[in-house]
């Protein structure tokens, strides 16, 4: 928008100073052309006054002298010619009125058309305005009058060479201050411009503040157009509400996970104890109360993690893949054997390392995991390798974020389940928040495919806010794999090369 401004700018100055250029030049020039006029005019009038005898009488007598001294001296031509176009006499020897290089001169011997007007009784010139580019003489014709009667005309040839230098010289000048001018114009277009787009970059830094996450982005107000003025009080009212809506919805949810874990963990104790005293028969059902207590934990967990995803982000810290994985999988051991699945961990380099925010493997992988336990796979693999990011081409879901793709190398977590799998449009949908899939949903015999549809949801939001991605791909003849990437730590052996 700068340019544009600068463009218009410099665009009026233009305007203006050409529309102020044009008309100078033009007065210049008929200015010099009136002066030199006037002043062959009153020659002619002098002339006319001494012709009217030798017209009348038919014979030079003394116009023809004073003709000759005054082409010897300013080297202008003169000539008097009667009533029918002879020459009465002439500033030299030989010169007719058929000579007379005037504009519009006819054909086949006729008098130039100003010749005529003067013998018409009307003092006449042959050009109004001398140019620069004006290459014939201006002419000028005074009528000769005798007893109220026009008798003939003097007629007087002027060059125009040095006129035309004159002209071209100021006209020079003029340019001379055009360009300056421009100049002037052009070097104030940008800091003109920088003034006036100032309260709109204002207006756009605020506004790229709040869009980065910044809730208390604001625009002075103070002064400015009036226009922009009010733009900016609107943006501020908009910014505080936002901020308001935003900021009571963490504390809601924050506040929500908090109190709803504390009670969640003081009932896991109670069933815990529950245990001792129950039949032996109920260990299936107390097993499955148990993990239901521990999924809903999870998934106020998921809500607190929600609530803070937008804040202040935390550091990034070195997580070793190896040891984050053995780790996971132990803790999901006893379920999995509780479901009759298999968890086990595939090929996972021992110095495998990846930069993110702490427990977030942990949680990718905790989500992951029991998406794959929950929808009925009997056997899940987890394993990790490095490479380069250049080679990713496939991402699913909102992790993919403009900016976020990092770049060198990259960690590659794989989970891969022989569940039942889903279809390549719910895959795409798996990473909405609470999205639910229908045919899953419908089956009643699988109560622990109950959930909240946060899990994924919130490991795309968290791995989108640290350069990461999720892959979610189908695998033949049935299954899922899951694929998250993270950049790389310092110390991988292909990143230290």
């Amino acid at each position: 928008m700068r340019r544009r401004v600068i463009a218009i700018i410099v665009g009026l100055v233009v305007l203006a100073v050409s529309g102020l250029a044009v008309p100078l030049a033009a007065a210049i020039a008929e200015r010099a052309t009136a002066t030199m006029v006037a002043d062959r005019t009153g020659d002619a009038v002098r002339f006319a006054g001494i012709a009217e005898p030798s017209i009348v009488a038919g014979e030079p007598g003394t116009i023809g002298a004073e003709l000759a001294r005054y082409e010897e001296l300013f080297g202008i031509e003169g000539l008097v010619i009667d009533r029918d176009g002879e020459t009465v006499a002439a500033s030299r020897a030989g010169l007719t009125a058929a000579d007379l290089r005037g504009s519009g001169a006819a054909d086949g011997g006729a008098l130039p058309p100003f010749v005529a007007y003067a013998l018409a009784g009307t003092r006449t010139v042959s050009i109004d305005a001398v140019w620069p580019w004006t290459s014939e003489p201006q002419y000028v014709a005074e009528p000769v009058v005798s007893g109220g009667e026009v008798v003939g005309a003097v007629v007087t040839a002027s060059p125009t060479g040095a006129l035309r230098a004159a002209i071209a010289v100021q006209w020079l000048v003029v340019l001379l201050v055009i360009v300056a001018l421009l100049g002037v114009g052009v070097a104030v277009a940008a800091p003109l411009a920088r003034w006036v787009l100032r309260p709109i970059e204002t207006l756009e830094e605020a506004t790229a503040e709040l869009g980065a996450g910044d809730l208390h982005a604001r625009v002075p107000t103070g002064a400015g157009p009036p226009e922009l003025v009010h733009l900016g009080r609107s943006f501020n009212r908009m910014a505080a509400r936002i901020h308001r809506l935003v900021s009571r919805q963490r504390t809601f949810v924050a506040f929500a996970g908090h109190q709803v874990r504390n009670p969640l963990a003081a009932l896991r104790m109670r069933i815990e104890g529950m245990g001792v005293a129950l039949d032996p028969s109920a260990a299936e059902e107390l097993s499955l109360a148990l993990e239901e207590v521990d999924r809903l934990t999870r998934t106020c967990d998921g809500l607190i993690t929600l609530a803070r995803a937008d804040s202040r982000q935390p550091p990034l810290v070195e997580c070793n893949v190896r040891e984050v994985v053995a780790r996971r999988v132990a803790g999901w051991l006893p379920i999995a054997a509780r479901a009759g699945a298999s968890l086990e961990i595939g090929a996972v380099p021992q110095r495998l390392t990846v930069r993110a925010f702490d427990g977030t493997v942990d949680q990718a992988l905790d989500a992951l995991i029991d998406n794959a336990l929950k929808f009925g796979a009997t056997r899940v693999r987890v394993d990790a390798s490095e490479r380069s990011s250049s080679a990713a081409s496939e991402v699913t879901g909102a992790g993919d974020r403009e900016g976020a793709r990092p770049t060198g190398i990259e960690v590659e977590l794989r989970v891969r389940d022989n569940g039942p799998g889903l279809s390549a449009e719910d895959l795409a949908r798996a990473v909405e928040p609470f999205w639910r899939s229908p045919e899953r949903s419908e089956e009643p015999a699988r109560p622990a495919a109950s959930g909240s549809g946060l899990g994924l949801s919130v490991v795309v939001t968290l791995l989108g806010m640290q350069g990461g991605r999720l892959a979610l791909t189908p695998v033949a003849p049935r299954g899922t794999e899951a694929v998250l990437r993270l950049p790389a730590g310092q110390e991988n052996g292909l990143a230290s090369r």
